[in-house]
């Protein structure tokens, strides 16, 4: 029962700085104010200190040329920086570079960073007469005996603990990217704010290789590369956030699921299929109406009961559990879906696949023993990071999500699981990082972030250690002495989401899948109509053989229907003129242009078999 499973958007911050592009919700939003203004000076990385130096930067600059623009907040994030402006005119990219010339100058004015610390009620004077009436807002939310703290760069000034560099003049690259709306303290029912993006690096060398980084990636776009590739559409007249798979993107998705299901069985799982919706009592039950209802659609009304549907399938696996007593014997029981979710996303924040409204979580739920559980958690780690493998993907990194502020359940079972899940991933010798107060209700997780071939980092697998809905579902099992005792469950997303994934893959190919994903592997092309007959038999032979394989008989030149193909990422192009005919051979080439030999059918389909296997050995 992953509450990030989608992940969506979500690249877990390091080192103190905040994703730009993760949801927030008021509570969560409130609290980062908070942490903004208050306490001690928080640990970041330098380069964490840098942005954040630049972010203060920015907003001096903003307001020396618009002074009636009022400040919001200004966070270092996971590549760069952002501050959010009340202004009732939108920023235009003319008005981006006209900021970064009086950056600049700031800049070369190497201006001291000053901290400064005084009591609420200066602070809330010092800012009503400044006329900065969100910074008001946020000190007034504070404890009357709490101390405020602000910096100052010559005659700017803003709430902050800061740290940031000596002064100005350290900053020494930096760009500003884009403008986005964004809603004050993440609600919608409040004002929308202009906010700016930017990045900054220790020198110019590091910040010109990241923005060809972004150019790449704007290349790879799996929005763009899913319109260009016909894989998948999202059309609002159906609803946003709702996947249309087209037949070439739904191909991929059958390969991507029967790969994962053969794993599965092959692992010791069973798979389970469970319903898109269920009576409310159910979601009561469980405490998703209490702690997720925000997320889940409103009910329906079915014969005077209300019916949700499903934000998770955790609870539809735990009520079939129980219709069986197993022994310690059966134990653990694997069970695995590809069960589709609802969850309610605001439309601000939908993008493409990565955040969608209805998606496939492929879900996994371990019953296991309390004995068992350090080595059933090393086990499915384990897994998690074959498949991941097997998709190839080598660069991972992991994080430890320690109980929150808002929780269920005994603390001591919550130090027990934490605890396990801190033995595995000292053993698996991959990076890892602690993320304290990161777990969901109902108990701590391991989060798996993969780099893809940009060197972005996607969360995909997470494993959650749960002792508090086998008491909620009463969940137990038969011991070696004859009496019931209570189940530990171990929740596991491995992809995520299938459509999460899917946007992964296609961005981190660059839509150009490996010959075993690939929704077309060949392509028989033809010089003229006289080798259409060979062209079907091969075509035909192909697919026989098991191979995805289409022909391309149209009258445009060779040439032409190379490029295109060349275009929708094929991996290979079948040649057939007329020396291809008289020999009953064929003239390969790659997408890349790589000309390979003429070869018979046989020796073409040995070839490909070859390029097509699964990469990643004999499992886990």
């Amino acid at each position: 029962m992953s509450e990030s499973a989608q992940g969506q958007a979500e690249t877990r911050p390091g080192q103190g700085a905040r994703s730009a592009d993760s949801p927030e919700s008021p509570e969560s939003v409130d609290q980062e104010l908070i942490d903004e203004v208050v306490g001690s000076v928080p640990e970041l990385s330098p380069l964490d200190t840098l942005r954040h130096s630049c972010a203060h930067v920015m907003a001096k600059a903003v307001q020396r040329l618009w002074p009636e623009a009022k400040v919001t907040i200004g966070p270092p994030v996971e590549t760069g920086f952002y501050y959010d402006f009340d202004i009732e005119r939108p920023f235009s990219q003319e008005d981006l570079e006209r900021i970064e010339a009086e950056m600049q100058a700031i800049v070369e004015a190497d201006e001291p960073f000053e901290r400064h610390e005084i009591p609420r009620d200066q602070a809330i004077e010092l800012f009503r007469e400044l006329g900065e009436d969100y910074k008001v807002e946020i000190v007034e939310r504070l404890p009357p005996e709490a101390s405020i703290t602000y910096y100052s760069t010559g005659d700017w000034l803003d709430l902050c603990r800061g740290p940031h560099v000596a002064s100005t003049g350290e900053i020494k690259a930096f760009k500003l990217l884009s403008v986005a709306g964004a809603y004050w303290r993440g609600d919608e029912r409040n004002k929308m704010l202009q906010r700016i993006y930017g990045t900054a690096f220790p020198d110019k060398k590091q910040l010109r290789e990241h923005l060809h980084r972004l150019e790449e990636a704007k290349k790879r776009d799996h929005r763009k590369l899913g319109k260009e590739l016909d894989l998948f559409s999202i059309d609002e007249t159906i609803g946003g956030g709702l996947v249309l798979w087209h037949p070439k993107g739904a191909r991929v998705r059958y390969l991507i699921e029967e790969h994962w299901r053969r794993e599965h069985y092959a692992s010791g799982y069973e798979l389970v299929s469970t319903p898109h919706i269920a009576r409310d009592a159910l979601w009561h039950k469980s405490g998703h109406l209490n702690f997720y209802g925000e997320n889940m659609f409103s009910g329906m009304d079915v014969e005077g009961q209300t019916y949700l549907a499903k934000p998770m399938n955790c609870p539809f696996h735990f009520t079939m559990f129980n219709r069986t007593l197993y022994s310690y014997r059966d134990l653990p029981v694997r069970w695995a879906e590809l069960g589709t979710v609802y969850r309610y996303e605001r439309s601000g924040v939908l993008h493409g696949l990565l955040r969608v409204r209805g998606f496939t979580q492929d879900d996994a739920h371990l019953f296991t023993s309390r004995e068992e559980l350090p080595g059933e958690l090393e086990r499915v780690v384990n897994f998690c990071l074959y498949i991941l493998r097997t998709f190839g993907f080598s660069d991972f990194k992991l994080y430890l999500a320690t109980r929150p502020a808002k929780f269920v359940g005994d603390p001591e079972l919550w130090d027990e699981a934490e605890a396990a899940l801190h033995a595995v991933l000292e053993k698996s010798g991959l990076e890892y990082e602690v993320e304290r107060g990161g777990g969901a209700f109902y108990g701590p997780k391991i989060d798996l972030k993969l780099r893809d071939s940009l060197g972005r980092e996607w969360q995909c697998s997470t494993v959650q250690v749960d002792f508090n809905m086998p008491e909620r579902f009463d969940l137990k099992y038969v011991g070696q002495d004859g009496d019931r005792h209570r189940l530990v469950v171990v929740h596991r997303a491995l992809l995520g989401s299938i459509e999460r994934f899917f946007a992964v893959l296609v961005e981190h190919y660059a839509g150009a899948f490996p010959v075993w994903l690939a929704p077309v592997q060949a392509r028989v092309v033809t010089i003229s109509e006289k080798q259409d007959a060979w062209a079907r038999e091969v075509e035909n032979d192909l697919r026989r053989r098991g191979f995805r394989v289409e022909s391309d008989l149209s009258s445009d030149k060779l040439g032409a229907k190379i490029r295109r193909a060349q275009l929708e990422k094929i991996p290979y192009m079948v040649v057939c003129g007329d020396r291809e005919v008289e020999r009953r051979e064929v003239a390969p080439r790659t997408r890349e242009g790589q000309k390979l030999e003429s070869m018979g059918l046989d020796d073409f389909a040995e070839h490909l078999a070859d390029k097509a296997r699964i990469p990643g050995g004999e499992g886990p």
